[in-house]
Protein backbone atom coordinates (compact mmCIF):
# COMPACT_ATOMS: atom_id res chain seq x y z
CA UNK A 1 0.00 0.00 0.00
CA UNK A 2 2.47 2.62 0.85
CA UNK A 3 4.40 1.42 -2.54
CA UNK A 4 1.04 2.15 -4.07
CA UNK A 5 1.03 5.68 -2.57
CA UNK A 6 4.72 6.73 -3.19
CA UNK A 7 4.14 5.82 -6.99
CA UNK A 8 1.19 8.52 -6.88
CA UNK A 9 2.90 10.81 -5.39
CA UNK A 10 5.87 10.43 -7.83
CA UNK A 11 3.40 10.78 -10.72
CA UNK A 12 1.33 13.95 -9.66
CA UNK A 13 4.56 15.42 -9.13
CA UNK A 14 5.70 14.55 -13.04
CA UNK A 15 2.31 15.78 -13.87
CA UNK A 16 3.30 19.40 -11.62
CA UNK A 17 6.70 19.52 -13.55
CA UNK A 18 5.36 18.47 -17.20
CA UNK A 19 7.90 15.48 -17.45
CA UNK A 20 4.03 13.51 -17.16
CA UNK A 21 1.12 14.41 -19.39
CA UNK A 22 -2.50 15.07 -17.28
CA UNK A 23 -4.90 12.36 -17.15
CA UNK A 24 -8.12 13.21 -18.93
CA UNK A 25 -11.06 15.02 -17.10
CA UNK A 26 -13.18 12.76 -17.65
CA UNK A 27 -11.44 9.92 -16.13
CA UNK A 28 -12.21 9.88 -11.93
CA UNK A 29 -9.21 8.63 -9.63
CA UNK A 30 -10.09 4.94 -8.93
CA UNK A 31 -9.80 6.11 -4.79
CA UNK A 32 -13.09 7.48 -5.47
CA UNK A 33 -14.44 4.08 -5.85
CA UNK A 34 -13.00 2.82 -2.57
CA UNK A 35 -14.86 2.63 0.34
CA UNK A 36 -14.88 4.66 3.55
CA UNK A 37 -12.73 2.39 5.53
CA UNK A 38 -10.32 1.90 2.64
CA UNK A 39 -9.52 5.71 2.14
CA UNK A 40 -9.41 5.87 5.83
CA UNK A 41 -6.71 2.90 5.97
CA UNK A 42 -5.19 4.80 3.16
CA UNK A 43 -5.13 8.16 4.80
CA UNK A 44 -3.41 6.66 7.46
CA UNK A 45 -0.66 4.88 5.53
CA UNK A 46 0.57 8.02 3.67
CA UNK A 47 0.15 9.80 7.01
CA UNK A 48 2.87 7.62 8.41
CA UNK A 49 4.93 7.15 5.60
CA UNK A 50 5.09 11.17 5.72
CA UNK A 51 5.93 10.91 9.55
CA UNK A 52 8.89 8.40 8.19
CA UNK A 53 9.63 10.54 5.05
CA UNK A 54 9.93 13.72 7.68
CA UNK A 55 11.99 11.96 9.94
CA UNK A 56 14.59 10.37 7.35
CA UNK A 57 15.16 14.02 5.99
CA UNK A 58 15.71 15.41 9.49
CA UNK A 59 18.33 12.59 9.69
CA UNK A 60 19.93 13.71 6.59
CA UNK A 61 20.10 17.39 7.47
CA UNK A 62 21.60 16.79 10.81
CA UNK A 63 18.30 17.44 12.98
CA UNK A 64 17.96 14.26 14.30
CA UNK A 65 19.89 11.58 15.60
CA UNK A 66 20.15 8.35 13.74
CA UNK A 67 18.74 5.22 15.32
CA UNK A 68 20.76 3.22 17.57
CA UNK A 69 22.01 0.24 15.21
CA UNK A 70 22.95 -1.72 18.24
CA UNK A 71 19.40 -1.60 19.95
CA UNK A 72 19.02 -4.41 17.02
CA UNK A 73 21.17 -6.97 18.84
CA UNK A 74 21.50 -6.59 22.71
CA UNK A 75 21.75 -9.07 25.42
CA UNK A 76 18.82 -8.69 28.12
CA UNK A 77 20.18 -10.39 30.78
CA UNK A 78 23.51 -7.85 31.19
CA UNK A 79 21.15 -4.45 29.58
CA UNK A 80 18.58 -5.00 31.78
CA UNK A 81 20.10 -5.90 34.79
CA UNK A 82 17.11 -5.15 37.13
CA UNK A 83 15.00 -8.14 36.04
CA UNK A 84 15.82 -11.70 36.98
CA UNK A 85 16.67 -14.10 34.09
CA UNK A 86 13.04 -15.58 34.82
CA UNK A 87 11.29 -12.13 34.80
CA UNK A 88 13.18 -11.77 31.44
CA UNK A 89 12.50 -14.68 30.12
CA UNK A 90 8.72 -14.53 31.02
CA UNK A 91 8.72 -11.13 29.16
CA UNK A 92 9.99 -12.65 26.15
CA UNK A 93 6.92 -15.21 26.27
CA UNK A 94 4.45 -12.11 26.69
CA UNK A 95 6.17 -10.40 23.75
CA UNK A 96 5.92 -13.04 21.53
CA UNK A 97 2.32 -13.55 22.21
CA UNK A 98 1.60 -9.79 21.53
CA UNK A 99 3.91 -10.91 18.02
CA UNK A 100 0.90 -12.50 16.16
CA UNK A 101 3.00 -12.18 12.53
CA UNK A 102 6.79 -13.50 14.26
CA UNK A 103 8.56 -10.69 13.04
CA UNK A 104 10.17 -9.84 16.49
CA UNK A 105 8.21 -6.29 16.47
CA UNK A 106 4.99 -5.24 18.19
CA UNK A 107 3.40 -3.35 15.27
CA UNK A 108 0.11 -1.20 15.62
CA UNK A 109 -2.47 -3.81 14.99
CA UNK A 110 -0.71 -6.04 17.15
CA UNK A 111 -0.09 -3.50 20.21
CA UNK A 112 -4.13 -2.34 19.71
CA UNK A 113 -4.85 -6.43 20.14
CA UNK A 114 -2.73 -6.88 23.08
CA UNK A 115 -4.01 -4.46 24.65
CA UNK A 116 -8.26 -5.27 23.83
CA UNK A 117 -7.00 -8.40 25.14
CA UNK A 118 -6.01 -6.34 28.54
CA UNK A 119 -9.17 -4.95 28.97
CA UNK A 120 -7.50 -1.75 28.24
CA UNK A 121 -8.80 -0.98 24.87
CA UNK A 122 -6.78 2.32 23.10
CA UNK A 123 -7.59 4.76 20.48
CA UNK A 124 -5.46 4.84 17.45
CA UNK A 125 -3.82 8.36 18.47
CA UNK A 126 -3.46 6.39 21.99
CA UNK A 127 -1.42 3.67 20.58
CA UNK A 128 0.89 5.51 18.46
CA UNK A 129 1.47 7.49 21.56
CA UNK A 130 2.53 4.17 23.08
CA UNK A 131 4.76 2.80 20.58
CA UNK A 132 6.25 6.58 20.37
CA UNK A 133 7.39 6.77 24.07
CA UNK A 134 10.02 3.70 23.87
CA UNK A 135 10.08 4.04 19.83
CA UNK A 136 14.29 4.33 19.99
CA UNK A 137 14.88 3.21 16.73
CA UNK A 138 12.06 5.13 15.65
CA UNK A 139 10.58 2.54 13.13
CA UNK A 140 6.90 2.89 14.43
CA UNK A 141 6.82 -0.41 16.40
CA UNK A 142 8.24 -2.19 19.57
CA UNK A 143 11.25 -4.47 19.37
CA UNK A 144 11.95 -6.56 22.59
CA UNK A 145 14.46 -4.35 23.56
CA UNK A 146 11.63 -1.46 23.47
CA UNK A 147 9.32 -3.71 24.98
CA UNK A 148 11.43 -3.98 28.20
CA UNK A 149 12.26 -0.40 28.40
CA UNK A 150 8.19 0.02 29.31
CA UNK A 151 8.91 -1.81 32.31
CA UNK A 152 12.29 0.05 33.50
CA UNK A 153 10.28 3.19 32.76
CA UNK A 154 7.56 1.87 35.20
CA UNK A 155 9.53 1.13 37.67
CA UNK A 156 11.42 4.68 37.65
CA UNK A 157 8.27 6.26 37.40
CA UNK A 158 9.01 7.53 34.18
CA UNK A 159 6.05 6.64 31.86
CA UNK A 160 3.83 9.34 30.61
CA UNK A 161 1.56 7.92 28.54
CA UNK A 162 -1.36 6.02 30.17
CA UNK A 163 -1.81 3.54 27.99
CA UNK A 164 1.63 2.44 29.06
CA UNK A 165 1.36 2.25 32.58
CA UNK A 166 -1.59 0.49 31.98
CA UNK A 167 0.34 -2.24 30.07
CA UNK A 168 2.93 -2.44 32.60
CA UNK A 169 0.58 -2.97 35.99
CA UNK A 170 -1.28 -5.36 33.94
CA UNK A 171 1.58 -7.50 33.39
CA UNK A 172 2.67 -9.71 36.43
CA UNK A 173 6.47 -10.24 36.29
CA UNK A 174 6.66 -11.16 39.46
CA UNK A 175 8.51 -14.63 40.71
CA UNK A 176 6.46 -14.07 44.24
CA UNK A 177 2.82 -12.83 42.54
CA UNK A 178 3.26 -9.50 43.43
CA UNK A 179 0.92 -7.63 41.06
CA UNK A 180 2.32 -4.77 39.05
CA UNK A 181 5.70 -4.33 37.73
CA UNK A 182 6.51 -1.47 39.74
CA UNK A 183 5.67 -3.00 43.20
CA UNK A 184 7.58 -6.22 42.06
CA UNK A 185 10.78 -4.12 41.40
CA UNK A 186 10.09 -2.03 44.92
CA UNK A 187 9.90 -5.65 46.78
CA UNK A 188 13.21 -6.51 45.32
CA UNK A 189 15.48 -3.48 44.93
CA UNK A 190 17.55 -4.33 47.82
CA UNK A 191 18.06 -8.30 46.98
CA UNK A 192 21.49 -9.72 45.94
CA UNK A 193 24.26 -7.73 44.10
CA UNK A 194 23.54 -8.55 40.02
CA UNK A 195 27.03 -10.48 39.63
CA UNK A 196 25.61 -12.78 42.54
CA UNK A 197 21.89 -13.32 41.50
CA UNK A 198 23.26 -13.50 37.61
CA UNK A 199 25.25 -16.63 38.92
CA UNK A 200 23.00 -18.03 41.37
CA UNK A 201 20.40 -18.18 38.46
CA UNK A 202 22.71 -20.02 36.13
CA UNK A 203 23.53 -22.75 38.83
CA UNK A 204 19.87 -22.70 39.06
CA UNK A 205 19.06 -23.85 35.87
CA UNK A 206 21.86 -26.03 35.37
CA UNK A 207 20.79 -28.06 38.63
CA UNK A 208 16.95 -27.70 37.75
CA UNK A 209 18.41 -29.50 33.82
CA UNK A 210 20.26 -32.08 36.05
CA UNK A 211 17.31 -33.10 37.85
CA UNK A 212 15.28 -33.75 35.26
CA UNK A 213 17.53 -35.92 33.15
CA UNK A 214 18.18 -37.78 35.81
CA UNK A 215 14.32 -38.04 36.52
CA UNK A 216 13.90 -38.97 32.41
CA UNK A 217 16.77 -42.20 33.34
CA UNK A 218 14.58 -43.64 35.80
CA UNK A 219 11.14 -42.81 34.16
CA UNK A 220 13.50 -44.88 31.18
CA UNK A 221 14.97 -47.69 33.43
CA UNK A 222 11.08 -48.26 35.13
CA UNK A 223 9.44 -48.58 31.66
CA UNK A 224 12.60 -50.91 30.71
CA UNK A 225 12.25 -53.12 33.84
CA UNK A 226 8.12 -53.36 33.66
CA UNK A 227 8.46 -54.43 29.68
CA UNK A 228 11.31 -56.82 30.42
CA UNK A 229 8.39 -58.45 32.63
CA UNK A 230 5.90 -59.23 29.67
CA UNK A 231 9.21 -61.35 27.64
Amino acid sequence: MADELSARLARRQNIIEGDEPAPAENLEPKCNERKEDDKSTTDAAGGELADKLMRQGNINEGKEATANPSAQHFNPYTEFKEFSRKQIKDLEKKFKGFDEDRDHFINLLELKRAMEKLGEPQTHLGLKAMIKEVDEDLDNQISFREFLLIFRKAAAGELQIEGLKKLASDINVSEEGVSGAKNFFEAKVNQLSDSNRFEQEIKKEQEDRKKQNEEKKQRQAAFKEKAMMFQ
